[in-house]
């Protein structure tokens, strides 16, 4: 992989996930990459890695429904990773424009390119069909790029922690408390470590996988044992208190009453709350990994 040359087009690429994908390319091969992101501030993110790979990085700032400005920005590119969504929707942010839109102008875009391959991370349990609106959204971003002609691979995951990145700061807040709320305690959890996601995202290119794949974690375990298993790897002892999940759709919908940009959504809380118990067996095998970090080594790089 590392004396084959390509260039990639990364979009959301200040995020997490993208700032990982950018280091594992710049250092373990000799790809290009041209990222895009949305602001000044996200590009001034990315400025480091501009001044230390001159002549193989670049970052563009453009709206993602600017498909004139993708376009310009994705020549030459042969692979487009996208990375665009959220999780909480707002007044001046919909889900529609951050997935569906976002994907139909990517689309649109790369339509008079080179580019053979689009990978598209999305959400275990997305579906045209979802009751969750965040999650039907996604799932129609999905079905958009899975029906059109470009060769396209999907990769659902569940919550992703990695070094430095919220989830793994909030399971350690949780992990390190005296008192530990947590909200429907027996929800299943699968979490899966970012740099299994990367890998995961590197061989769906290199591959030219088509279709979808639902990738997390090697263990499913409940909200409080996975709190544990984090207090465990910390060295504490948190007493936990569940409370019902009824509870915190109720705070949910009394915030998005009250204020014009709440903490927490019942969209999002539906995602945040979703069961994730999938065998990652036949994913591994369809984009040729050996396995995925197991879940004691994830916490212990992570907290």
């Amino acid at each position: 992989m590392a004396n084959t040359f390509h260039k990639w087009l990364i979009t959301g690429a200040n995020g997490n996930l993208g700032r990982r994908l950018i280091d594992a390319l710049m250092r373990h091969t000799n790809d290009q990459v041209v990222a895009l992101v949305r602001s000044q501030s996200a590009q001034a993110q990315l400025a480091a890695t501009v001044d230390q790979y001159p002549q193989r990085f670049a970052v563009s700032k453009v709206e993602f429904n600017d498909t004139e400005a993708i376009k310009q920005a994705a020549a030459g590119c042969q692979i487009a990773v996208h990375l665009v969504g959220i999780l909480k929707a707002t007044k001046t942010a919909s889900y529609a424009a951050a997935h569906e839109e976002s994907c139909a102008a990517l689309l649109t875009a790369i339509a008079a390119t080179k580019i053979e391959h689009v990978t598209y991370l999305s959400i275990l349990g997305s579906r045209p069909d979802a009751v969750n609106a965040c999650l039907a959204s996604k799932g129609r971003a999905e079905q958009m790029l899975l029906d059109s002609d470009v060769n396209s691979c999907v990769i659902r995951v569940p919550m992703v922690l990695g070094e430095g990145d919220y989830a793994s700061f909030a399971l350690r807040k949780r992990a390190a408390a005296k008192l530990a709320v947590v909200l429907r305690g027996s929800s299943l959890e699968q979490p899966i470590y970012a740099g299994d996601v990367v890998a995961a995202i590197r061989q769906a290119a290199m591959l030219r996988l088509d279709g979808a794949v639902d990738l997390a974690g090697p263990e499913s375990l409940s909200r409080n044992a996975l709190t544990q298993r984090a207090a465990a790897v910390l060295g504490s002892t948190p007493r936990l208190l569940s409370i019902p999940v009824q509870i915190g759709y109720l705070a949910a919908g009394l915030l998005t009453t009250l204020l014009a940009n709440p903490p927490v959504t019942t969209a999002m809380l539906g995602v945040l709350d979703h069961d994730d118990k999938v065998d990652p067996t036949a994913a591994l095998e369809r984009l040729g990994l050996d396995g995925l970090t197991d879940l004691d080594t994830m916490l212990r790089k992570i907290l």
